[in-house]
C-alpha cells in the first residue's frame, strides 16, 4: 500500500482521532519539504503544523502558537472541506479534506500552480474577452474543482451509509426478536424478518404494508398500546399468543428526536415463553422447598401408620371368614393404603427431581385397586370394564406414575362425557414383547382437531375456567420419563382413544429362598415389630425381635439365623446401617433394612447403595419381593 501511495502525484495525509499521524506518502513530505521525523507514524498534527508555521507556510502570523492552536482546534471539530490556498513559496495548492468511519481524516493536497497559471495568461493575453467573463471563468473552474471534491464527500457518505445500513439489518436479523419501524399511519417502513418466527403463520416480509393487515388478530389485541406509543409513551407489556400458546413481550418506543414531532415507533417483540416458564417453575420451586419443611417431619411417622394398616388389612384379607362385602370393604382399604403410600412418596421428593422408582407389580391387582378408586368418582350410569390379556407377568414399572395417568385419563373421558351414559373401557395387552400397551376408549364426543394437535401441551384446556389445561400435560410428562409414548386419536365408532406404551420388563427371575426360615427383626415401634412380624409368620417364617442394635448384635450368632431385616432409625448409638454393616460377612445371614425416610434422604442413599432396602408402607407382597430379590 505505501508503495502505491507514493506512484500518486498529490501529496496524501492520515491523522486518526487522537491527531496523530497514521500513513502518509513521499510527495506529502516531499510538498512540504517535512524533515523525516515529522512523517513517521504517531507524530502529532500540532508538531506537524508548528513546524509549518514556523516555516512561514500560512504567511506571516503575529502570534504562533496561536495559529497553532486555532489550527488543532479545527482539528478537533473537523468537517468536510475544500479549499485552494497560495503557499509561501508562490506555488498554488487544493486542500481537499474527509471524515474516516472510525475518527480522524484523510487529507489530499493538490498541485495546482499550472491551472492557475493558465488562468492568468489567458487573463492578460485575451483582447477578446472581457474581465467579467474571465473572472466568471475562473470562479466557475474553482467551483468546478470544489464540486468535484463534494461529489467525493457524498460518494464516500453514501458507501458509509450504505455499509451502516448492512451492518444494522445483519446485526437485528441475528437478534432472536422482530424489531420494526412503523410510522404514524401504523404502516412499517423497516422490518427484520423474524415477524414468522415470533408469531406462526405471519408473513415474513411486512416493509409497506399496515400493521392491521400484517398482524390481524394481534393488532387489536395491541392497538391500544399502538395509540399510548404515538401519544409519546413507552409501553412493555406481556400477552399470550392465541393461535401459538407462546408467550410475547412487547415493548413500543415512540420514534421521537428531542422535543420535536412522533414520527412513528419503534417496535420489538420478543418469545418469553420460556422465560415465563422459568419464572413460574421458580415460584413453584420456592412453594415446593416450603412445604418439604413443613412436612419432612410428618413424612416417617405417617408410613409407620400406612404399614401397620396394610399389615391389619392384610390380615383380615386372609380371614376365609369375611363376608363379599366387608371383604371389598377390606380391599378398598388396601387400595386407598397403598395409593397414600405413593403420595406419600411424592410428598418426601417435594423438593427434589422426580425420579423414577419401578418396583416388581401385579398389574391385575393394581387395575383393580385403580378400578375401586376410580368407581366412586364416576356417575351411576358409566361403566367402567377393564381388560387384561391373560397369563401377563409380573412388570417392572413405577405404580404411582401409572396410576396417577390413568387415573387422570379415566377422569378427563368422564368429564368428556358430561355425566351421558356411556362406557370407559380400559385394555392391557403386550406388544412384541417389547411394549405394554394400554389403550383407554370412551364413548363420549372424542378430540376436536385443536384438541388433537395441542392437547399434550401445558396450559391447554377445553374445560374453560374449569381446567388448568395440566392433565393430559402432567400424563405426557410422567410416560414420557417411563421411557414410553402417549398417543390421542378419535374411533371411527366415535369416542376418544388415548394409548400410553411403557417398556414392557417382566419380572423373569428371584432368588431361591428357603421355605422358612429364622428372621431377626429390629425395630423399636411395637405396633410396627407386631405387623411386619405377622407377614414375616405368614411367609412361613420364625421370627425373633430386637428393639435396639445392641440387642440385635447379641442375637447374631444363633447359628440358625437366615435374615435380618432392621429399620434404619433406631435408638441408641448404632444405626440400622451400622448394625447392617458389623453382620456383613457373618456366615449366611441377608441382610435387609427398611425406612420410612426418603429417597432424597442422605441415610436412606447410603443405605441402598449397601443393601436392599424397603420403603415404608409396605404390605406382604412389597416384604415378599424384597425378601425373593425380584428383579
Amino acid at each position: 500500500m505505501a508503495a502505491g501511495l507514493n506512484m500518486i502525484q498529490q501529496a496524501l495525509s492520515i491523522f486518526d482521532s487522537n491527531l496523530q499521524l497514521s500513513v502518509s506518502n513521499q510527495r506529502y513530505q516531499e510538498m512540504f519539504g517535512l524533515p523525516e521525523h515529522l512523517v513517521q507514524p504517531g507524530v502529532a498534527f500540532e508538531d506537524t503544523i508548528r513546524y509549518l508555521v514556523s516555516r512561514g507556510e500560512y504567511g506571516p502570523v503575529d502570534d504562533q502558537e496561536e495559529a497553532v492552536r486555532i489550527r488543532v482546534d479545527a482539528a478537533r471539530a473537523f468537517v468536510p472541506h475544500y479549499m485552494e490556498r497560495l503557499r509561501a513559496n508562490g506555488r498554488w495548492i487544493s486542500v481537499e479534506g474527509a471524515p474516516l468511519p472510525q475518527g480522524g481524516w484523510v487529507t489530499v493536497y493538490t498541485d495546482i500552480t499550472e491551472v492557475k497559471l493558465q488562468e492568468g495568461l489567458l487573463r492578460a493575453r485575451s483582447e477578446e474577452l472581457s474581465d467579467e467573463l474571465l473572472a466568471h471563468a475562473e470562479r466557475l473552474a474553482a467551483t468546478n474543482r470544489a464540486l468535484a471534491a463534494s461529489n467525493a464527500a457524498l460518494e464516500q457518505a453514501k458507501r458509509e451509509l450504505t455499509e451502516m445500513e448492512a451492518r444494522t439489518r445483519l446485526t437485528t436479523e441475528m437478534m432472536p426478536a422482530h424489531i420494526a419501524h412503523m410510522d404514524r399511519e401504523m404502516r412499517y417502513t423497516f422490518s427484520n424478518r423474524r415477524l414468522s418466527s415470533i408469531f406462526p403463520g405471519l408473513p415474513r416480509n411486512v416493509v409497506g404494508h399496515p400493521a392491521q393487515a400484517v398482524l390481524g388478530s394481534v393488532y387489536e389485541k395491541i392497538l391500544p398500546l399502538l395509540e399510548r406509543a404515538l401519544g409519546g409513551e413507552n409501553a412493555v407489556h406481556e400477552f399470550t399468543h392465541d393461535e401459538s400458546g407462546r408467550r410475547i413481550r412487547l415493548a413500543l418506543t415512540p420514534d421521537r428526536v428531542g422535543c420535536g414531532p412522533i414520527n412513528g415507533i419503534y417496535v420489538m417483540s420478543m418469545d418469553v415463553t420460556a422465560e415465563t416458564q422459568a419464572r413460574a417453575a421458580l415460584a413453584q420451586t420456592r412453594k415446593r422447598e416450603l412445604a418439604a419443611q413443613l412436612s419432612s417431619g410428618m413424612v416417617h411417622d405417617f408410613g409407620n401408620l400406612l404399614t401397620i394398616i396394610l399389615g391389619l388389612q392384610g390380615q383380615l384379607m386372609r380371614r376365609n371368614t369375611l363376608p363379599a362385602e366387608m371383604a371389598q370393604v377390606v380391599q378398598s382399604t388396601i387400595a386407598a393404603a397403598r395409593r397414600g403410600g405413593v403420595l406419600l412418596e411424592q410428598l418426601a421428593a417435594i423438593s427434589g427431581h422426580r425420579e423414577l422408582q419401578p418396583k416388581p407389580t401385579d398389574l391385575r391387582a393394581l387395575l383393580h385397586d385403580l378400578t375401586l378408586m376410580a368407581r366412586p368418582a364416576l356417575p351411576d350410569n358409566m361403566r367402567l370394564d377393564v381388560q387384561v390379556t391373560p397369563d401377563l407377568p409380573h412388570v417392572l414399572l413405577d405404580q404411582g406414575v401409572l396410576q396417577d395417568s390413568l387415573l387422570n385419563l379415566i377422569l378427563n373421558a368422564r368429564d368428556a362425557m358430561a355425566g351421558r351414559a356411556g362406557q370407559i373401557t380400559l385394555t392391557v395387552s403386550t406388544v412384541a414383547d417389547t411394549w405394554l400397551e394400554l389403550t383407554l376408549t370412551d364413548t363420549g364426543t372424542g378430540f376436536s382437531e385443536d384438541a388433537l394437535d395441542k392437547a399434550l401441551d401445558p396450559f391447554f384446556t377445553t374445560k374453560g375456567a374449569e381446567g388448568t389445561g395440566l392433565g393430559l400435560a402432567m400424563v405426557y410428562d410422567q410416560i414420557t420419563l417411563s421411557g414410553g409414548t402417549i398417543r390421542l386419536a378419535n374411533r371411527p365408532q366415535g369416542g376418544a382413544q388415548v394409548t400410553l406404551r411403557l417398556p414392557f420388563r417382566p419380572v423373569r427371575s428371584a432368588r431361591a429362598m428357603p421355605e422358612s426360615g429364622l428372621v431377626l427383626l429390629v425395630e423399636d415401634t411395637q405396633s410396627i415389630r407386631e405387623t411386619v412380624r405377622a407377614m414375616l409368620c405368614d411367609m412361613g417364617h420364625t421370627v425373633i425381635e430386637a428393639t435396639t442394635a445392641d440387642e440385635a448384635l447379641a442375637l447374631a450368632d444363633l447359628p440358625e439365623l437366615d435374615m435380618m431385616l432392621s429399620d434404619i432409625n433406631l435408638p441408641g448409638t448404632l444405626s440400622g446401617l451400622d448394625l447392617a454393616r458389623a453382620l456383613r460377612g457373618r456366615g449366611r445371614i441377608r441382610l435387609y433394612l427398611m425406612t420410612a425416610l426418603p429417597p432424597q434422604d442422605k441415610l436412606h442413599r447410603a443405605a441402598a447403595a449397601e443393601f436392599p432396602v424397603l420403603t415404608k408402607p409396605f404390605g406382604p407382597q412389597d416384604l415378599r419381593f424384597t425378601l425373593e430379590g425380584v428383579a
